[in-house]
């Protein structure tokens, strides 16, 4: 079915010059034709709002500029995100943790899963001691070979919902209950911990600052994108402004 935007049918040659662009994408296809098409809907904005210029690149930013506007971040604001989270402004903490990996693989049964690293982690809570031993036995990950040992880690290192169970921890434990993230189940035992240091806000408030004003301007983005492609008529994709490649 071939994708038409507001009259005008995106062509095999069009898919062709944006395709490799995407090749990092889970589904470069539909990530090259979502692009074609905001693009394709930015430029007709932009002609409707009279905005004027040859190149379709210069055109999109010049209508991104005049409609997508963020104020920037001041002093109280990224002050108070310094103070609601310092744990994203402390370098140097470290943990050392080992764990035992129930992944979870197409047609697998979950409920028998979960059943299974329940008993495990029921296990190494009864008797720690034996965390390498049911790490070499049960533990998809290849840390298994080394009982589970993932040596020391820094906040950044591993996906957010392992991070927050190591490092909101106690040392020397075992965490009492599976931790679940997109690679299966987790049973996750700490072992020492370097608590870190916090930066000074004088020190990173620019950062702070700029991070704060992207993340406002990413999200204006998104909704100014929503908006414009609910208003464009589109036939043979189904395209949601949010999801927009645009956002970087």
């Amino acid at each position: 079915m071939p994708v038409i935007v507001n009259g005008v049918e995106l062509t095999d040659a069009d898919m062709e010059q944006e395709l490799p662009a995407h090749q990092d994408a889970a589904d470069p296809m539909k990530s090259a034709m979502t692009a074609l098409v905001l693009r394709r809907v930015l430029v007709d904005e932009a002609r409707r709002l009279s905005l004027d210029n040859d190149d379709d690149e210069e055109l999109i930013d010049a209508l991104l500029a005049l409609e997508v506007k963020v104020p920037e971040p001041g002093h109280d604001e990224c002050l108070r995100q310094y103070q609601a989270y310092p744990e994203r402004f402390t370098v140097g903490e470290l943990a050392e943790c080992s764990h035992i990996l129930f992944q979870v693989t197409p047609g697998v049964d979950l409920d028998a899963l979960r059943k299974h690293a329940g008993v495990v982690l029921a296990d190494v809570l009864e008797n720690p001691a034996l965390f390498a031993a049911c790490a070499k036995a049960n533990s998809n990950c290849s840390s298994g070979d080394v009982g589970g040992s993932l040596g020391q880690i820094a906040r950044g290192a591993t996906v957010p919902e392992f991070e927050r169970a190591v490092f909101a921890a106690s040392p020397e434990s075992v965490i009492p209950q599976l931790i679940e993230t997109r690679f299966g189940l987790h049973i996750i035992q700490v072992g020492r911990k370097a608590e870190g240091r916090l930066l000074a806000f004088e020190d990173i408030e620019t950062t702070i600052a700029s991070a704060m004003y992207k993340a406002s301007h990413d999200h204006a983005l998104r909704q100014y994108l929503q908006v414009v492609v609910g208003r464009a008529k589109i036939s043979g994709i189904d395209i949601q402004g949010a999801d927009s490649p645009l956002v970087q």
